[in-house]
């Protein structure tokens, strides 16, 4: 019995790998509820960003290698991965003490492409509750995503690890920056910034009151910010292409199937003669990466933040330092108690022995008995670790 990990990750996948296994909502949905009608696995979390997807379970069976195969049916057959050749050389795989560090790494933010960044944490909340509310959770999952959140909390609370914190959608004003000089009187087009991570970039770029923000909505649909700026301009969606050739940059984050851009219609909307910058920030991505070949274009997505990325975790790493020790506490309060949990039964037929012994003999002999007990199940080593932990 135990809890298992399977991942995929910007650790070793590139983006068009991690853009097969770019799940929605009801498709996690259907993964969680397919695994835990196995005899083998009882609970189950699907967690999917734009750097990662990972299956948690718990697992009755004794036996890791049935359960991983299970887990890896799954995630393949829903990612239409099954024929993708060397597929397995992209695919992580966590049991017991290794998992458990895993995911308390990930909820503070260590895991993370960019170190310490913020947008994690909440992602890991969301996954939980998302599996909750499928009826895929029970006590194992429950405690452990619990107590992964409350860890990463203690290390915002009390590091500086996330107090300059850098997340991919700050990343993509950054790169602007760097390729224009200055936003200072430039044109920025978001496309979807009713989203997450587009209404991140959004307040970001609102923030430095320096560009001219345009934003796509569809159907009218109002657009606002976590703080209600307003100084942002927005056009119809289908207009899009409309204003390309006016703006220096445009940064797309949807969560679309299909490009939002197309290398062949940015190609004919462009008439300017200027750098302009294109920023992608989904995944599956939204700009036709053969944009890199036209004129004048600047291309980024996800991939191409590793160095800026780099560089930030740099700075971060003492912080980092102090963040696992929070993490290492944590993550052995876990460990006990899971221990525990799983020994309820036998402290369950202990405690019923004790109580008979005690009612016909007496607590003395109840315990003498007890310890006599211990004596002749247990090797002499496992007694002097018993007898170590009495003591202490």
């Amino acid at each position: 019995m135990d809890i298992q990990i399977i991942s995929i990750s910007h650790k070793i996948a590139p983006l068009r790998i991690r853009e097969m296994f770019a799940f929605t909502k009801e498709q996690q949905i259907s993964m969680m509820r397919k695994l835990t009608e196995s005899l083998e696995i009882s609970e189950c979390v699907v967690l999917s960003t734009c750097n990662r997807t990972e299956m948690y379970v718990y697992a009755e069976s004794e036996s890791t290698g049935v359960v991983y195969n299970q887990m890896e049916d799954v995630l393949l057959e829903c990612a239409g991965a099954g024929d993708e050749e060397d597929i397995g050389n992209y695919l992580l795989f966590f049991h017991g003490k290794k998992a458990i560090h895993h995911l308390f790494q990930v909820a503070a933010g260590l895991d993370s492409m960019v170190i310490g960044e913020d947008q994690i944490l909440g992602q890991v909340k969301e996954a939980h509750k998302q599996a909750r509310e499928a009826g895929t959770t029970g006590v194992y999952l429950n405690t452990f995503f619990r107590m992964a959140v409350t860890s990463a909390k203690k290390v915002k609370t009390d590091t500086d690890l996330s107090r300059t914190s850098v997340s991919t959608a700050t990343l993509a004003v950054k790169v602007a920056e760097e390729r224009l000089g200055t936003l200072k009187g430039k044109k920025v087009m978001i496309i979807g910034a009713t989203g997450k991570i587009g209404g991140i970039v959004l307040m970001n770029i609102l923030s430095l009151n320096e560009a001219e923000v345009y934003v796509t909505t569809r159907s009218n649909k109002v657009v606002s910010t976590k703080h209600g700026q307003t100084n942002f301009l927005t056009i119809e969606y289908e207009d899009r292409y409309d204003y390309i050739d006016a703006m220096d940059v445009v940064i797309s984050a949807t969560s679309s199937p299909h490009y939002p851009l197309t290398v062949t219609r940015i190609n004919k909307a462009l008439a300017t003669d200027k750098t302009s910058v294109f920023v992608d920030l989904a995944v599956p991505m939204d700009i036709d990466a053969k944009i890199r070949s036209v004129d004048g274009v600047s291309y980024y997505n996800i991939d191409d933040f590793t160095r800026i990325a780099r560089e930030n975790n740099q700075k971060k790493l003492m912080e980092a330092q102090a963040a696992t020790g929070i993490l290492d506490e944590y993550e052995l309060q876990f460990e006990q108690w899971m221990v525990f949990q799983k020994s309820l039964p036998v402290m369950a037929k202990v405690r019923d022995n004790f109580l008979k012994v005690a009612e016909h003999k007496g607590v003395e002999n109840a315990f003498d008995h007890f310890f006599y007990w211990v004596r002749e199940n247990n090797d002499p080593e496992d007694l002097e670790v018993f007898f170590h932990c009495l003591n202490h």
